[in-house]
């Protein structure tokens, strides 16, 4: 791989965008990206991904904010100052969905196009060398209608690599092809970040993609960003209900703060919770919301059932179960109505005689709950990448 020590060979910097506007379309984003990582962008349709991403690009021109990357200020709008970098001088290297080749050139001519800074006579063979990056030795001569889409997005990812960009950047790059060649193009993806030193932002509606690929995930909506952090951190601590609503976790209920005999409790219906040290700094009455992962509700054995003091014992229903091969899905039904939703082993439900209407216990792992505050005050915009 030698034509990738080319690629952010430079000095690396931090790609970094804070832009906001009121329309046409709203935008009020911020997020940062360092050089060798890779940070996803993920949100719902219309949240503003592809126009942040052609912002970045120089594609299109927020009213207000700021975009710097490769040392240099790309875009400024503010206070009376305007200055914006076009594309070609950004150095950006970009793949599409729809790959975006030209039909009438080979594989080693479309990535030859990106090589405008070399001098003509090294092109063809540092176009070839590219492809060999991409696992394409052998296929330089071929049309791109004579490659697979797997191979097409290969070529579309070494053009933009050939540029020895600044930045990359890749627009749902995997969406259109089947799961199999999915995965290994992911693979190949990753093989590939150990030798580039720039940043990657990728947009993605594929939370698995976004886990398995990124460093850090921006959550988008409605063209603000909401939270920015380690996907393991915004999984197990999202900022706000909505934030966790995004990233497709369940568990998200609420509940009162309360003085008991043993110490300060999240009351939930019923039940009464511990929380860890963090309702030391809750007010007492105060209605919380609060997020358990399914990794912290642990199913008690019919024949054993647990009581340990820091376990938060319930009571529930079993109200749904969904067989997914080795994984069976559980939802269940506490007595106040709220539904607890998770996974275990398809032969440890089977061991437990797990079935519809079952009474079963479980416990709400202490250390597992995370608190935020409830819907009504969770409006504002979470830019830092520490939130936690």
């Amino acid at each position: 791989m030698d034509s990738l020590a080319n690629v952010g060979g430079r000095v690396g910097s931090n790609l970094t965008v804070d832009v906001y506007q009121a329309g046409p379309i709203p935008l009020k984003a911020s997020f940062s990206c360092a050089p060798g990582e890779l940070l996803a962008l993920v949100g719902p349709s219309g949240s503003g991904k592809t126009t942040l991403l052609r912002t970045i690009a120089g594609l299109y021109q927020p009213k207000q904010g700021r975009v710097s990357g490769g040392g240099k200020e790309w875009f400024l709008a503010k206070g009376g100052q305007h200055h914006s970098l076009p594309p070609q001088a950004r150095q950006i290297g970009m793949v599409f969905q729809d790959y975006a080749l030209f039909p009438h050139l080979t594989a080693q001519q479309n990535v030859q196009l990106a090589m405008g800074h070399l001098p003509r006579a090294q092109r063809p063979a540092q176009a070839a060398q590219w492809l060999v990056n991409v696992r394409l030795q052998g296929l330089e001569a071929r049309y791109p209608s004579e490659l697979s889409g797997g191979q097409r997005q290969r070529v579309a990812l070494a053009r933009a690599l050939a540029r020895e960009p600044q930045a990359l950047l890749l627009d749902e790059p995997f969406s259109a092809v089947d799961q199999v060649t999915r995965r290994r193009l992911q693979r190949e993806l990753a093989l590939l970040r150990q030798h580039i030193s720039i940043p990657i932002i990728l947009v993605t509606h594929d939370l698995e993609e976004a886990t398995a690929l990124a460093d850090q995930i921006c959550v988008l909506h409605n063209g603000v960003s909401l939270q920015q952090g380690t996907p393991e951190a915004l999984f197990r601590r999202p900022a706000t209900p909505l934030v966790a609503r995004l990233l497709d976790r369940h568990n998200v209920f609420t509940g009162k703060v309360v003085e008991t005999a043993t110490g300060r409790r999240l009351q939930w219906g019923e039940w009464l919770l511990e929380v860890g040290d963090a309702l030391a700094k809750g007010r007492l009455g105060e209605t919380l919301s609060w997020y358990l992962p399914p990794s912290d509700i642990v199913l008690h054995r019919r024949e054993r059932p647990s009581h340990g003091e820091r376990e938060n014992p319930v009571a529930a229903t079993v109200s749904e179960m969904v067989v997914l091969g080795s994984m069976t899905s559980i939802v269940l039904r506490v007595s106040h109505g709220d539904m607890l939703r998770f996974d275990i082993a398809t032969h440890a439900a089977k061991r437990n005689q797990l079935a519809l209407g079952a009474s079963v216990y479980v416990s709400l792992l202490a250390e597992g709950i995370h608190l935020m505050p409830t819907q009504a005050d969770a409006h504002a915009p979470h830019n830092k990448r520490t939130l936690l």
